[in-house]
Formats: C-alpha cells, structure tokens, sequence
C-alpha cells in the first residue's frame, strides 16, 4: 500500500474552473470527474463506460477511519504479523519464484526479502488482494475532504488503465484504498513503473508473480532504493548511551556508532562508512536496531512506523536473521491515554501530526525533547510515568 505525497498534486492546473474540488453533492462531484476527463482528453465513450454506475462505498470510508492496528507496540504488532505460516510460505515462495528474485535482484537491487514481506503483509502471497471496488473506492475518496489531493490523480490513472484494458471499472477489486494486485499498488503507479515480468504483453498484477514482483521492485528503484545496501540490522546498544542520539532524526556513520559501543548482535555491522540511525521501537529497554538510508525508502509504501519496521524486520527473517531480542520494554500508553499525552504535546507547542493515538514519528521526536527537558532517558518512548509528568 502507497499513499502518494501531496507535493505531487496539482489540481488546480488541470480541473474547470467549477469543478468540485471535493465533498458536496456525490453524483455532481462525479460530473466535475467527467467534465476534468474530458479536459484531458479521454473519449465520451471511455468516459460514460468509467463512471456509469460508480457509487459512494461507505465501507471504505470506515475502512479509512479505522486503522486503530497501527496503534499496536512493535512487539506485539509484528508476533501477530510474523506468523510461521508466513514464514513457511515465505521461504517457498523464495524457491518457487527463484529466477524472478535473481532477476529483481540484478536488475533493481532490491533485496528478495523486501518483496516477500511486503506481498505476504499486503495480501497473504496473493491469496487475498482485497474485496473493495477500486473504481467506488477511489471515487470515494477524492470526493472525501481528508485527502482529496491524494486520490483524485489515482481516479484519472484508473481510467487509463481501463483505456488499456487492464482495468475493469465494475469488477476490479482490491484494497479499500485504491490499490490493486498482489503486492497492493495504486494506478499511478502501475501504469508509471509496472513492469512485464512474464513477458505475455500484459502488466498483470493481481494475476502475475513475476509481474507483480518486478513491478514492486520497479517502484521502490524508483523511490529511492539504493541497490545491494543494506535496511534493517538488529544491534545490541551500551548500557550508558547517550539515548537521546537515537531516532531517525539523527544519523552518523556506521562506524561512527560502533566506536560509541554499538554492535552487530548477529554479527559484525555491514556497511561501515554509510549513514544509518538507531531505532529503538519500545525504548531503550526493548528491541534496537540500526535503520539505514533504504529503511526511509520503505515509508513511501506505507506510512506507519510499526508496518512498516515488521516489514523490514520481517524482509530479514527470510534472509536468515534470527528472532529479535524483545527484552523487557516499559509498559506503553493505551489509546486514551496516548491521545491525551498527543494533547499535552500539542498545549506545550509540539506538532505531533494529529491527535489520533498512534505513536507516529512526530509524536516520538516531541516526546524525546520532552523527556529531555524532563531529565528523563530520551528514548522517545512514551510511558505513564511520562504522561504523569507532563
């Protein structure tokens, strides 16, 4: 799943002049789609097939207001994930489809283990890819004022997949945000950097491995992905650390962190003269890891810090790394109280990103500041004791 950055929006250059922006009337939205459509050129016809008989889905509206799973601490979200299945299933996957990984591999520089993770979360290695209308879903959306700028481009990349045939407005189905195919990608997306893995002319993701695999791959070369470097590696971090050099925010040299008693727990660290931070998921005293540059890469799949580290832990599981050493994390916050610790955050001048309960990365870098300002371990981790305080 990909939510695209607002920075690419530019409605205003390409919509009439009366063209709803968003929300009112659903059925007089649909009309500025059409007229916007025809403004760039789309034929009545491939226009009138698109949009006859969409409709406003109200179950993707609560899809996109429940995602209360992202509040979940980094332990138990990726036990719940990470199960032996998806481990068995994982490594069968890596056989069967060996020659299409040598190739993602040389072609693009992305890991095996990346698309594995990512095609086992986002649909169980294909089996489910999603029950929502794409076309409603998507329509749904840009008409919904959260985040119009979002979906009102993946519409118009809807109707051009349909124009090539790959896209069937009334029976094509998928994630109730718009995205489609074994690995979840949005229609910009598909048809930016979809790429034909098993050669039969098409670009099938929700039929096709190899095409969906390869396309996954096309999209995180193209977002950033640095060939044969490394993502994720576990670490065991000194007693005595200064914890406030922790979180993504600051980074040093590999060899930097090891000549401040950092270590490699299975191992010596790779890539020594790359920059990387130190990721601690539940604070100092649970799991740490050392996040490289192609880690950040990763969120513009998805957006949620807990997804998207079990992916990448994950990615690494299937490449042989053991479990994790959990430790003993301080108890964390429930969602009502999260909220009300984002609240204080937000009295005392922070810019948290919304009170929602979910302990995002503006949320850690302000309880960080907090807890050094409190003379507290700066962890970013928040606990009752914390929220006391404040």
């Amino acid at each position: 799943m990909r939510l695209i950055s607002a920075a690419l929006f530019s409605l205003a250059l390409t919509t009439t002049a009366n063209a709803q922006q968003c929300g009112g009337s659903f059925s007089g939205f649909v009309d500025g789609l059409r007229q916007e459509a025809a403004q760039r050129g789309h034929s009545a016809q491939a226009i009138d097939a698109f949009f006859s008989g969409v409709q406003q889905d109200q179950a993707t509206l609560q899809a996109d207001r429940r995602q209360g799973i992202f509040a979940t601490p980094f332990v138990e979200f990726s036990r719940r994930l990470i199960s032996q299945n998806r481990m068995d299933n994982g490594r069968r996957n890596a056989e069967r489809y060996r020659n299409v990984f040598d190739r993602m591999e040389r072609e693009y520089g992305v890991s095996r283990g990346v698309l594995l993770a990512f095609w086992a979360f986002e649909t169980d290695f294909g089996a489910f890819q999603g029950d929502y209308n794409t076309v409603n879903s998507l329509v749904t959306l840009a008409h919904d004022c959260r985040r119009p700028e979002l979906f009102r481009p993946q519409v118009f990349a809807a109707l051009r997949l349909y124009e090539n045939g790959n896209l069937d407005p009334r029976r094509t189905t998928g994630a109730w945000a718009g995205e489609i195919g074994m690995v979840q990608m949005l229609p910009e997306d598909i048809l930016e950097r979809g790429v034909d893995g098993d050669g039969d002319g098409q670009v099938d993701l929700q039929n096709s491995a190899p095409d969906a695999l390869l396309s996954g791959a096309n999209l995180l070369s193209e977002l950033g992905w640095q060939p044969n470097q490394p993502w994720l590696v576990e670490v065991d971090m000194p007693a005595d650390f200064d914890w406030s050099e922790t979180g993504l925010e600051t980074t040093r040299r590999v060899s930097e962190w090891q000549s401040m008693g950092v270590r490699g727990r299975n191992g010596a660290l790779p890539a020594t003269n790359l920059r990387a931070s130190i990721l601690l998921p539940q604070g100092r005293n649970g799991p740490a890891f050392m996040a490289y540059p192609n880690y950040s890469v990763l969120f513009e799949w998805n957006q949620s810090f807990v997804y998207v580290t079990t992916a990448a832990y994950f990615a690494t599981r299937l490449e042989g790394a053991p479990v994790y050493n959990a430790g003993n994390p301080d108890p964390g916050l429930d969602g009502n109280q999260m909220r009300a610790l984002q609240t204080r955050l937000t009295q005392l001048g922070h810019d948290v990103g919304g009170i929602d309960g979910i302990l995002g990365a503006r949320t850690r870098a302000a309880v960080r500041a907090e807890q050094e300002r409190l003379g507290m371990p700066a962890d970013a981790w928040p606990t009752p004791e914390l929220l006391r305080r404040l």
